[in-house]
């Protein structure tokens, strides 16, 4: 048992107490967001938005660029998303309908996905970060959730797709990293992004029944 804690967890003995925790805590809010957001609930975005500030601050202390970026995003993708679920019509602030990604949202997608890489490339080639083999798979992660991010702030049920690809990928990228407690974050957001999936796909299939 003790070889398993220090082959997980060895690697924070090098690390602030106060990064350790805040860490912790946005990996907290991160499963409450997942959680919310299955559930088709408004508390997605502010949980979402406290555990993406965090790991704003975080990943740029540890100099992770490209997750740093993807995670700003993230938080001003809450803020979007917010906004879209509670603007007001006639007096009443109806959620819009869940519903699956039109031909031009995907070609919009597809976009935001190379928009997404090439941004990020620039900015490990810009500081010089371009000598790991992670700096790549950030890349292409960040393309994943940055469309992620997007088709859930519309509602569409596409979006759970993009997140299991990119959390499967991020659970071995963080742990190699040396952040477990966000590596174990990924693979139970796996798991919540294939129920969420699950229970959008119902709740659409209810709709059109209805």
């Amino acid at each position: 048992m003790n070889e398993i804690f220090h082959f997980l967890f060895s690697q924070y003995s090098e690390y602030a107490t106060i990064d350790i925790v805040l860490e912790i805590v946005a990996v907290i809010f991160g499963f409450l967001s997942v959680w919310y957001s299955k559930e088709n609930n408004i508390l997605v975005f502010p949980t979402g938005m406290i555990s993406t500030a965090i790991f704003v601050y975080l990943l740029y202390k540890w100099v992770l660029l490209g997750d740093m970026f993807i995670n700003a995003y993230y938080f001003s993708m809450s803020v979007y998303g917010w906004y879209l679920w509670t603007r007001t019509t006639d007096g009443e602030t109806p959620l819009a309908p869940i519903s699956f990604a039109s031909k031009k949202e995907h070609f919009i997608s597809l976009f935001l996905f190379l928009a997404a890489i090439v941004f990020v490339f620039i900015i490990y080639w810009a500081f010089d970060y371009l000598n790991s083999w992670t700096a790549y798979v950030d890349m292409f992660t960040t393309g994943i959730f940055f469309v992620g991010m997007w088709l859930m702030a519309k509602r569409k049920i596409d979006n759970w797709i993009y997140w299991i690809l990119g959390d499967l990928i991020s659970v071995p990228l963080y742990f190699y990293k040396g952040l477990t407690f966000t590596s174990l974050q990924y693979l139970l957001f796996t798991y919540l992004a294939i129920k969420g999936y699950m229970a959008w796909k119902n709740s659409l299939h209810k709709e059109i029944a209805i």
